[in-house]
């Protein structure tokens, strides 16, 4: 089911995630053949995960990279498979038309898509069982994806760095400013990139002002992840998870 969207009253980070939104709905890219920004279509679901769980400060920021096509590209959630966005953090939503123009290989259904998001599975399902509330692992982490858009290019997802030089300046000069917006707002504790590509955007902007780490990315492309992501996660963020 579509919706139009009603007006609300943003907070900062709200208004932050408004903001990316509209600046990179303003870029124009020619390599891939679609371009989904979730941050539209799905805000529904992006303004609760940001209302529930985006306002506290000085938590650690995990920062991904962008949408997947079965995760936030149809929730608006960062990594947002769809059973734990709902059963687990407790947020439902529906689309905003208009819809952006669809791959026929990757529709937008919403919380009514029947694919499963592998990142997504992997990280919120470790965090449900390492935490138990979603609650509890909101008190220590937030995560925010570094970009908001999907790319789609010969039938395939496209990553960022797949851009051309002129469309990745212009997106990571966007991007840039609003991860910067982030770190001022929620002032973290520490910023961990999950994956080398969001680990080096993040040390690029935030520099030596705080500590920069790693995560493995969850995906099940990654033949690191899939030789234990859980062991490797409770190695990589130990400092900041409770005894257990």
């Amino acid at each position: 089911m579509i919706k139009h969207a009603q007006d609300t009253s943003p907070g900062p980070i709200e208004t932050i995630a408004a903001e990316l939104s509209e600046a990179v709905g303003n870029l124009s890219f020619s390599t891939p053949s679609h371009v989904y920004n979730p941050l539209e279509y799905a805000w529904d679901g992006q303004q609760q995960y940001l209302r529930k769980f985006g306002n506290e400060p000085g938590r650690v920021l995990l920062m991904g990279m962008n949408p997947g096509p079965w995760g936030m590209a149809q929730t608006g959630v960062p990594f947002g498979e769809i059973s734990l966005v709902r059963d687990w953090m407790g947020i439902e939503a529906e689309l905003t038309a208009p819809l952006p123009e669809q791959h026929p290989k990757y529709p937008i259904t919403g919380f009514e898509c029947q694919r499963s998001e592998g990142s997504g599975k992997r990280l919120w399902g470790w965090a449900r069982q390492r935490f138990g509330s979603a609650e509890a692992f909101f008190d220590r982490f937030f995560v925010w994806n570094y970009c908001p858009l999907l790319f789609l290019a010969q039938n395939r997802n496209l990553i960022p760095e797949k851009l051309t030089r002129n469309e990745r300046d212009a997106l990571f000069q966007t991007c840039d400013l609003a991860v910067a917006q982030v770190f001022d707002f929620l002032d973290p504790a520490a910023v961990i990139g999950v994956g080398r590509f969001a680990q080096k955007r993040a040390q690029g902007i935030i520099g030596a002002s705080v500590s920069v780490g790693y995560l493995h990315h969850p995906s099940p492309a990654n033949p690191a992840a899939n030789r234990n992501w859980t062991a490797m996660a409770e190695e990589q963020l130990g400092p900041w998870l409770p005894p257990g």
